[in-house]
C-alpha cells in the first residue's frame, strides 16, 4: 500500500502523518507512507484544500482531519 499525506507543513498536516502511522501501527498494516508538499504534485490530484490523504492514487479526503473511526476504515478496506 502507498500512502500520502498531501500538505504544506501547516500544524493540522503534521497531525495526520502522525495519525497515519499511529493508524497503521495499530492495525499492524505495512505502508509505504511519504510527505508531499510539492504545490504542483498536490495539484496534480486536484486537491484544493489540506491535508489530505492519498491512499494508493485515490484521494480518500481533503481539507480536514478524519476521525479515528473513519482513518482506521479507510486504511483497513485499502489491504
Amino acid at each position: 500500500m502507498k500512502i500520502e499525506v498531501l500538505g504544506s507543513g501547516c500544524s493540522r498536516c503534521q497531525q495526520l502523518e502522525k495519525d497515519v502511522y499511529n493508524a497503521l501501527a495499530d492495525l499492524n498494516i505495512a505502508a509505504d507512507v511519504s510527505k508531499v508538499q510539492d504545490i504542483k504534485k498536490i495539484m496534480g490530484y486536484k486537491v484544493m484544500s489540506t491535508p489530505a490523504l492519498v491512499v494508493d492514487g485515490q484521494v480518500k479526503f481533503s481539507g480536514r482531519l478524519p476521525r479515528k473511526d473513519e482513518l482506521y476504515n479507510i486504511l483497513e478496506n485499502a489491504k
